[in-house]
C-alpha cells in the first residue's frame, strides 16, 4: 500500500526527535534569501535604469527574464529530486542562486545583467518546491501545521522587508549590495543544509520526460512571457507578441497535458488531480492568489503616486501587514494541527473578501492610519491562507510522489500569480485616459504662475489623480469577485475539525525516513 502524505505506517528518524527541526531551520535559512530577493529588487528598478542608461521597457527584463526562468526551471526540479535526490538538488538551486547574485553584483552591462538573473531564476525554481517537500516529509501530520506556520513567517516577513532594504541600498548609492546582501545567507543556507540535510539517494530509473521538458518550458515560458508584457510592461492584451504568448503557451500546456498523462515518468504528475483534496486546494489556491496579492500590488502604486510617498516610506507603511501575517501565520498553523486546514483557509478568504472591498473604496485623502488598519486585517487573513492551502493540497499525496507535487503547487501559483498582476494593472490602466505631467513644478512654484496656467495645471493633475482612484477601485471590485469565488472553492476544501481528528488518531504520522533504496 503506498503511503501518503498525511498517514503511513512510518515512525519519525528514531534516535534524532531533533531532525525535523533542523530541517526546518535549514529551509527557511536558504529559502529566505530566494524570497527576499524576489522584492529588494523592485525598488532599484529606476535606480539600474540610470546606471545603465536604458529605457524603461529595457530595464523590466530584469524583473521579467528571472520571473521566466523561475517558471520553467520549476517543473524540472521534481524529476531532478528524484533523480540525483532531493538534497543535492536543492543545494545545487541554492549555489547558483548564489552565483547569480555574485555575478549581478558585479554585471558591467545591463544584458550581462538579465542573464545572471536569469541563473537565480533557475535557482529559486528548483530550491523553493524542493525546500517545501524536504519541509513536508521531515514533519508527522499532526505537526506539520506549526512548522509550515513558522516557515510561513519567512514567506510574508522576507517579500515586506525586502522594498525597505532594496530602498535603504539604493538612497545610499549601494546598488550592488542589493544582491550582494545575498552571499552571506546563501553560503550559510548552504552550509548548513550540507551539515543537516540528509540524502536519500535518487534513482537511475526515472527517465527524463524530453517531450514534457520542452512543452512545459514552450508553454509556462509563453504564458510568463506574455503576462510579462502585459502587465509589468505596460504594452495591454491587445500587443501582438502579448497574444502571440497566451496562443503558443495555451497550446504548448494542451499538448504537454495529453502527453503527460500517457507517460510512464511523467515530468509533472498531473494525475495528482485524481486526488479530489490536491485538485480542490490547487484550484482554490489558483484563484486565491490574485485575491491575496492584489493589495500587495495596487496598494504601493497608491501610496507612491496618489500619496508621495518614497518607496521606503511605503515599504514601512506595508509593513504591519508583513507583522500580522507572521503572527497570524504561526497561530494558524498550531490551529490547523488541531482542526485541519479548511476553516482557517475559508475564515481567512472572508476576511480578504471584507478587506479587499473596503480598499476599493479609499480616496485621495483616506487616513493612512486606516490603511494600516486595512493592513493589519489582510495580513491576518493571509496569514490564515498561504501555508495551510499548502498543507491542503498535500494532505493526500503519496510520499513517493511528493517531489512531483510541490513543482506543480508552485507552478501553477507563479503562473497566476504573474497573469493576476498584469490583468489588474490592465484593469488599473484602463480607466486612465491622461498621464500624469511630468516636471510638474513645485507647489510654491505652481503659485506663481499666470491664473489660467495655473487652473489648467491644477485640473490636469486632479483629472488624473480621480481616474487613479477609479482605476483602483474597479481593480479592487475585481479582486473582490474573485474572493467570493476563492470562498466558495475553499468550503470543498479537505480537513473539517471532527474528520480531520479522528483521521489523525487512528494512524501513526508520515515522515521521511531515509534508507539506501528509497528514491529522493
Amino acid at each position: 500500500m503506498e503511503e501518503n502524505a498525511q498517514f503511513s505506517p512510518g515512525s519519525q528518524h528514531a534516535g534524532d526527535a531533533g531532525y525535523k527541526w533542523r530541517v526546518l531551520a535549514t529551509v527557511v535559512f536558504g529559502l529566505f534569501m530566494v524570497i527576499l530577493d524576489s522584492t529588494v529588487i523592485n525598488v532599484a528598478l529606476k535606480s539600474l535604469q540610470q546606471h545603465y542608461s536604458v529605457s524603461t521597457s529595457e530595464s523590466q527584463w530584469v524583473i521579467s527574464l528571472y520571473t521566466l526562468a523561475l517558471g520553467i526551471a520549476t517543473p524540472l526540479s521534481g524529476f531532478l529530486g528524484d533523480r540525483f535526490g532531493v538534497k543535492r538538488i536543492y543545494l545545487l538551486g541554492l549555489a547558483l542562486f548564489v552565483l547569480g547574485s555574485l555575478l549581478c553584483g558585479f554585471a558591467p552591462s545591463l544584458a550581462f545583467l538579465i542573464g545572471a538573473r536569469a541563473i537565480q531564476g533557475v535557482g529559486g525554481g528548483i530550491s523553493l518546491p524542493l525546500g517545501t517537500a524536504l519541509l513536508f516529509r521531515a514533519f508527522p501530520p499532526r505537526e506539520r501545521g506549526a512548522a509550515f506556520g513558522i516557515f510561513g513567517i519567512v514567506l510574508v516577513f522576507a517579500p515586506a522587508i525586502g522594498p525597505l532594504l532594496g530602498g535603504w541600498l539604493v538612497d545610499r548609492d549601494l546598488l550592488s549590495w542589493i544582491f550582494f546582501l545575498n552571499l552571506p545567507i546563501g553560503i550559510i543556507g548552504l552550509t548548513i543544509g550540507t551539515l543537516f540535510l540528509r540524502e536519500a539517494p535518487g534513482s537511475a530509473k526515472v527517465r527524463a520526460d524530453i517531450p514534457g521538458i520542452i512543452l512545459s518550458a514552450l508553454g509556462f515560458g509563453s504564458i510568463l512571457f506574455a503576462a510579462s508584457i502585459a502587465g509589468e510592461q505596460g504594452s495591454g492584451w491587445t500587443d501582438p507578441r502579448v497574444i502571440a504568448g497566451l496562443v503558443i503557451g495555451l497550446l504548448a500546456l494542451a499538448v504537454f497535458s495529453i502527453v503527460e498523462l500517457r507517460m510512464p515518468d511523467p515530468l509533472m504528475d498531473l494525475r495528482l488531480f485524481g486526488i479530489p483534496s490536491f485538485a480542490i486546494a490547487n484550484v482554490a489556491s489558483m484563484v486565491g492568489t490574485i485575491a491575496l496579492f492584489g493589495a500587495e500590488f495596487l496598494l504601493p502604486l497608491y501610496l507612491q503616486i496618489l500619496r508621495g510617498q518614497s518607496a521606503f516610506q511605503a515599504g514601512l507603511i506595508l509593513l504591519p501587514l508583513a507583522i500580522a501575517s507572521a503572527f497570524s501565520s504561526f497561530i494558524a498553523g498550531r490551529l490547523a494541527d488541531r482542526i485541519g486546514p479548511r476553516v482557517p483557509i475559508v475564515l481567512g478568504f472572508i476576511l480578504i473578501a471584507y478587506n479587499t472591498y473596503q480598499f476599493s473604496q479609499i480616496k485621495i485623502d483616506t487616513s493612512i492610519n486606516f490603511i494600516i488598519f486595512l493592513l493589519v486585517l489582510r495580513g491576518l487573513a493571509v496569514g490564515l491562507i498561504i501555508q495551510n492551502s499548502q498543507i491542503a493540497a498535500l494532505l493526500d499525496v503519496p510520499l513517493s510522489r511528493l517531489n512531483r507535487a510541490t513543482p506543480l503547487v508552485q507552478a501553477t501559483r507563479q503562473t497566476m500569480q504573474s497573469i493576476g498582476v498584469a490583468v489588474l494593472a490592465t484593469i488599473l490602466t484602463a480607466a486612465i485616459t491622461i498621464s500624469m505631467p511630468k516636471n510638474i513644478p513645485s507647489g510654491g512654484d505652481i503659485s506663481k504662475l499666470p491664473p489660467p496656467v495655473r487652473q489648467t495645471v491644477l485640473n490636469g493633475i486632479h483629472q488624473f489623480q480621480s481616474q487613479y482612484i477609479t482605476g483602483l477601485e474597479h481593480a479592487y471590485m475585481a479582486t473582490f469577485i474573485i474572493a467570493l469565488v476563492a470562498i466558495l472553492l475553499s468550503i470543498f476544501l479537505p480537513g473539517w475539525p471532527g474528520k480531520y481528528q479522528s483521521s489523525a488518531k487512528k494512524e501513526a504520522p508520515a515522515v521521511e525516513q531515509p534508507q539506501p533504496s528509497q528514491v529522493g
